[in-house]
């Protein structure tokens, strides 16, 4: 064998190896028992909306671009749970029946929180986050209403976190 077939051949598994590794390390976490429905989608443009002084309450809510707006019911089977993933925009959601646990990954670590029905929380944007049924015997339903660029994911997929987060 000559010279330059050693390098190709060494070079070859150099690109297989790195190609692998990469594959492992950006292998998305997949759920298990949490079923999402779409309810409904709907497309806006720009929006520039205020609700100005109702008493004490004022909104404000501005884009620079188009934005896609949805309705989502989230079925959580007992001991089920969604998966690392993220958002484009914000997702407003309620708790209507059972407990769910939120695993958040930040700068700091990871924050875990029970939410429990009647309860509500916002998943901010690009935030790497969980949610699993806290119950192993009771399932639990989401509404969440999502914000995002028009055209984007409902869902981005992300690795497993490399810190210990439940």
């Amino acid at each position: 064998m000559t010279m330059q077939r050693y390098q190709l051949i060494a070079l070859g598994g150099a690109i297989a190896g790195a190609a692998i590794i990469a594959g492992s390390v950006a292998t998305a976490t997949a759920g298990s028992g949490f079923v999402p429905t779409s309810l409904a989608l709907g497309h806006f443009g720009t929006l520039n909306v205020k609700a100005d002084k109702t008493d004490k309450w004022d909104l404000y809510l501005k884009t620079k671009d188009s934005t896609d707006i949805g309705m989502d019911r989230l079925a959580v089977a007992p001991g089920g749970y969604s998966g690392w993933h993220t958002h484009a925009g914000p997702v407003f959601i309620i708790v209507k029946s059972g407990s769910v646990v939120r695993s958040v990954i930040s700068d700091s670590g990871c924050a875990v929180t029970t939410y429990r029905a009647g309860q509500t929380f916002i998943e901010d944007a690009n935030v790497v986050h969980t949610v699993a049924n806290a119950s192993n015997s009771d399932p639990a339903e989401l509404l969440a209403m999502q914000m995002r660029p028009e055209g984007s994911p409902g869902r981005i997929d992300a690795p497993a976190p490399v810190v210990s987060c439940p």
